[in-house]
């Protein structure tokens, strides 16, 4: 019992401190749960963490919440799952409580105006970190269908304008079948054994 009190302990101060000390969203979070969970703890593989961001960002919701369920699914079940959530939205909700009284006593004053757009660009470059991370973990796979989706998905939402439902819908149904065919083959090869 000490043992999971602790997992639960520890799952919920690092979704906590993460979620206190970062700014800018989801997509900045994102690369730190993985740095936290990944590197430091060395409880989930990149691989996996790849799978969880993916579903975190599939899914209805903002992005860090939903990737830190998975995490915390992934680790300690449901509990875990409950314990993440909670360390991930704690912060936000009193920080925003807060910041919503003081911003409305400075929301004319130039000074916080450009540090607001200074902090836009910082986390303009996070996003774009994040993008080439998961990115280049796609290519080293050397898998043509998941490479040819993720450069169609970009000229298509980019260029073409599709909506992003679409692009997630079409997207997921791709990797649906794919992972479908890969198990099925996976399986064969093992009855043939």
């Amino acid at each position: 019992m000490k043992n999971n009190a602790s997992l639960y302990k520890t799952l919920f101060k690092s979704t906590f401190f993460l979620s206190m000390f970062t700014f800018g969203g989801g997509y900045v979070i994102v690369p730190l749960m993985e740095k936290k969970f990944v590197n430091e703890l060395k409880w989930i593989t990149e691989d996996e963490m790849l799978d969880l961001i993916a579903l975190g960002q599939s899914s209805p919701g903002p992005i860090a919440v939903n990737t830190s369920i998975l995490v915390g699914y992934r680790m300690a079940g449901i509990l875990g799952a409950l314990v993440t959530v909670l360390g991930t939205i704690i912060p936000p909700l009193v920080i925003m409580s807060l910041l919503a009284y003081v911003y409305m006593a400075v929301s004319t004053n130039p000074i916080v105006n450009n540090m607001l757009l200074g902090m836009q660009a910082g986390v303009a470059a996070i996003i774009v970190n994040v993008v080439y991370n998961m990115a280049s973990r796609i290519i080293k796979q050397k898998k043509i269908v998941p490479i040819i989706v993720m450069i169609l998905a970009l000229i298509a939402g980019i260029i073409l304008q599709v909506n992003i439902l679409w692009l997630l819908s079409i997207s997921g149904v791709i990797g649906a079948i794919t992972t479908y065919i890969t198990l099925k083959n996976e399986s064969t090869k093992e009855d043939k054994k």
